[in-house]
């Protein structure tokens, strides 16, 4: 099989990843493995190619929004029959016995392993999970529409509940990419006024296309005081931009796995007045079961991108470069990818 890997991080222009052939992976014991009909460009991806999140393991293939059906089973795996389809996400395997575990916050599971990071993802025709890790798809929701959901959807819905803004309550997205505008659509839809801070044009229009009630600058002032606040850029400098931003007792989450150096805070000014500054570390199953159900009531869609799997570089690129609104989807049936914005 054909796989995309990490073979030098380092700037995406400066090509870090290499696609070469591979033998199809085995499922081992409770493993399925799964022929990757598509599979969605997180910005974690970016991170891991650029080496802001050096490489668990040489030559690991990234990608953990993967949408596919199910080709081959290990001993004792059941939960899933061949030809289902599946999504695989970011946890790919806590340890089940740390303290985290065995109250509930497998998210800060102390033995964890993640797809794409630790075990070889999506950017590839095939890969193996665990199938306790898996997730059942909506039924009718077309795979393009999937993929964002399992990562960028699944860690926007955390963050929005680690944001803790109560109901009809306002609230600051800083940053407006893949998982930014699934977790607007979760919060207008719940009543939320919703002010959306990013830089990019297109992101500032889909903004505004799904109906967010103020779109400004990154580092503009908020129109009204906020209840809490999401913020989805990898960048530090926004940190007291957005803790002014909020209204006393509010809680400011950080929904990246990576962030720039946050500046110096004055306490007076930023944090007193029981604001909070949280960040929000990977996802439990839970948040992702929660999720899909969730989304599918709502009627969540992702805005995206398609790009055929051979240009996975050119979509991290286009991803740096802020060409898109929304997400990137890269898939393995080049009929299904649609062309990739040009400027």
């Amino acid at each position: 099989m054909q796989a995309w890997v990490v073979e030098r991080p380092g700037p995406i222009g400066s090509g870090p990843l290499r696609r070469l052939d591979r033998p199809l992976p085995e499922p081992g014991p409770g493993e399925v493995r799964v022929r990757v009909s598509c599979c969605g460009v997180c910005r974690t991806d970016l991170h891991l190619a650029e080496g802001d999140l050096p490489p668990r393991r040489p030559s690991v293939t990234p990608g953990h929004e993967v949408v596919g059906t199910v080709e081959a089973t290990g001993p004792g795996a059941a939960r899933f029959a061949v030809g289902e389809r599946v999504g695989v996400a970011w946890l790919g395997r806590t340890d089940g016995s740390c303290r985290y575990c065995r109250r509930g916050d497998e998210n800060l599971c102390t033995g964890p392993a993640f797809t794409g990071w630790d075990t070889d993802g999506g950017y590839a025709d095939a890969c193996v999970v665990d199938e306790r890790y898996a997730y059942r798809l909506p039924e009718g929701l077309p795979d393009e529409q999937a993929a964002p959901l399992l990562c960028a959807g699944i860690i926007g819905y955390r963050a929005l509940r680690c944001a803790a803004v109560p109901p009809g309550g306002r609230l600051g997205i800083y940053g407006f990419g893949g998982s930014a505008h699934l977790a607007a659509q979760v919060a207008l839809a719940q009543g939320m006024r919703v002010h959306v801070f990013t830089r990019g044009e297109h992101n500032r229009a889909l903004a505004a296309e799904l109906g967010a009630d103020s779109v400004g600058g990154a580092a503009d002032p908020a129109p009204e005081p906020l209840d809490g606040a999401i913020l989805f850029a990898p960048a530090g400098d926004l940190v007291p931009v957005a803790l002014r931003a909020l209204d006393r007792g509010a809680t400011l989450a950080v929904a990246g796995i990576w962030l720039s150096q946050i500046p110096a805070l004055d306490y007076a000014a930023e944090l007193f007045e029981e604001r909070r500054l949280r960040s929000v570390t990977a996802n439990t199953r839970q948040d992702g079961e929660e999720f899909l159900r969730l989304a599918g009531r709502l009627g969540v869609r992702a805005t995206t991108v398609a790009y055929p799997m051979a240009e996975a570089p050119a979509a991290l690129a286009d991803l740096a470069a802020g060409r898109f609104g929304g997400a990137a989807v890269l898939h393995n049936d080049p009929v299904s990818a649609s062309a990739p914005p040009t400027a």
